[in-house]
């Protein structure tokens, strides 16, 4: 028998069990999902004595004298609650919104009861837990599967990662989540409770939106990234920063900031640099971090660093790269939940011309917002007044909830993984320009050997046309390029290469070297 004979049968059976476990996970995943939003349906809610004391700290005394009548009611729809809820704080003519807003979040997850509160940590391993092993179980069989590496493979035809109608659906379920995270957190408060038990296990907390926010971000960019080490396991690269994201989101961005609140200090994201960090120079932050001691202090003092000195130091001599594509939280889960979608992104000159006036026009806003808070804490408030507490909100709103969360990360199927880092961040917007203009990075090409294959500029998740340098032999220097090296990871000649050198002649055309 020959020995084609004899490792034919092996291989199909092999290819065969990875299918069954593949489908397996698919399942799992599924069923995890299921359960997660089946819990939105499990609970009633009964408001005691013992639910409007748990909810003290996050709602003034005042105001849960005027929820007292309620005392004792049994609610078996959480919008008959909310409504009750609303009647008798609208009794307080000094609540605005957004402490209504809060006042009805806690109220309702305190008041929970049902099969939910009864049974927490089962539907959380249920649901949460079984999906993120689901989804391992349904990538991991790929390392085995096939060639590393980004193949067509019918992409431009899948429904999911083409703009059909899978990718649609997918793009308004991560719309809508976002639209209830940032505004209506109440109507999702089953789902927070589901991470009570973690929240308690690692801050001694009971879970608000952000945590499970934080919780789900980083599991996702952890299976997800498992997801990247598998694709691209044939570039050492992409393995090395791959770990990076995951290191930088579990640590810095997640179990730091937890921790510290644990220990009743203030909490922060020792990666996370101004301007992205819009809040840091608010005068709510600024009096936590003066009033609290040396820790306080030295949280100023690093975050002032970070900005001005740490940030365009390491952009000097790494590029965009080392933010952007190794430590960032919004670059991690583009460059892991949102890799299937990189060749949505835009390569039109439109796009590129939009693209420099709405990052650019951002950038100015945050800094002109951030001048101001500046000033109004030193001068008590005495100069701008209340217009600084506006141009906060409206920041807020429409920059860090609407264009960050729900248009960067609900448009992944839409217009691809870096809407917000190419569009509207102001962080990327100061990388950028330093890039661009003092950097020792390039990404060089070898015009000799490019074959137009187009893979490059396909795969360029900030719309770059690498293709038309790659022919001309030039260097790419581009203020939108983040470094993520899947140019050349994907280029089959081997063409272009992610360098730091001299400054000079990093502009290299090939018409200056005849």
């Amino acid at each position: 028998m020959s020995p084609i004979q004899i490792q034919k049968p092996s291989v199909l059976h092999r290819h065969k069990d990875f299918t069954v476990l593949r489908r397996s996970g698919l399942g799992l995943f599924l069923l995890g999902m299921l359960v997660l939003i089946g819990s939105l349906g499990m609970s009633d809610y009964r408001i005691t004595n013992a639910s409007l004391q748990a909810s003290e700290g996050k709602i003034s005394t005042e105001r849960i004298q005027l929820l007292q009548p309620l005392v004792g009611q049994h609610y078996t729809s959480k919008f008959a609650a909310l409504e009750a809820i609303e009647a008798n704080l609208r009794n307080d003519a000094a609540i605005n919104d957004y402490e209504l807003g809060v006042a009805k979040f806690w109220l309702l997850k305190n008041a929970a009861t049902g099969v939910l509160r009864g049974n927490t940590v089962l539907l959380f391993l249920l649901s949460i837990v079984l999906a993120t092993i689901g989804g391992l179980l349904y990538i991991l069989p790929q390392s085995r599967e096939g060639l590393p590496g980004i193949k067509n493979n019918g992409i431009w035809f899948n429904s999911t990662m083409a703009r059909g109608l899978i990718g649609i659906l997918l793009g308004g379920l991560l719309i809508a989540f976002y639209i209830f995270l940032y505004w209506y957190p109440y109507y999702i408060v089953n789902l927070i409770i589901l991470a009570d038990p973690m929240s308690e296990f690692i801050r001694n907390l009971p879970a608000d939106q952000w945590f499970f926010y934080g919780l789900l971000y980083t599991l996702t960019i952890i299976v997800m990234g498992v997801r990247m080490f598998v694709k691209y396991r044939h570039s050492r690269y992409h393995l090395v920063r791959t770990a990076s994201v995951i290191f930088f989101q579990f640590g810095f961005a997640f179990m730091i900031p937890s921790l510290l609140e644990r220990m009743n200090c203030p909490s922060m994201d020792f990666k996370n640099a101004w301007p992205l960090n819009y809040s840091f120079f608010m005068d709510w932050n600024l009096n936590t971090l003066l009033s609290s001691g040396n820790l306080g202090v030295f949280m100023l003092v690093w975050g002032i660093v970070l900005a001005l000195v740490v940030v365009p130091v390491m952009t000097y001599f790494y590029g965009k790269r080392w933010y952007c594509s190794w430590v960032c939280g919004c670059g991690g889960l583009a460059e892991t939940l949102g890799d299937p979608f990189r060749q949505l992104s835009d390569k039109s000159l439109k796009a590129w011309r939009i693209e420099r006036i709405m990052i650019h026009s951002v950038l100015v806003f945050a800094v002109v917002m951030t001048t101001m808070q500046i000033v109004n804490f030193v001068s008590n408030g005495s100069l701008f007044g209340n217009y600084t507490w506006r141009v906060n909100q409206w920041y807020s709103f429409f920059v860090g909830a609407a264009f960050a969360g729900v248009v960067g990360t609900g448009f992944y199927p839409l217009m691809g993984n870096r809407v917000w880092c190419r569009f509207g961040c102001p962080l990327a917007a100061i990388l950028g320009i330093v890039q661009k203009f003092k950097s020792r990075f390039r990404i060089t090409t070898n015009g000799g050997q490019c074959i137009s294959c187009g893979n490059c500029s396909t795969y360029c998740e900030m719309g770059i046309d690498v293709r038309w340098y790659a022919q001309r032999g030039q260097n790419i220097i581009r203020a939108s390029c983040v470094g993520c090296g899947v140019c050349a990871a994907v280029c089959p000649r081997g063409v272009l290469a992610l360098e730091n050198g001299p400054e000079e002649g990093r502009y290299r055309e090939v018409e200056n070297e005849l």
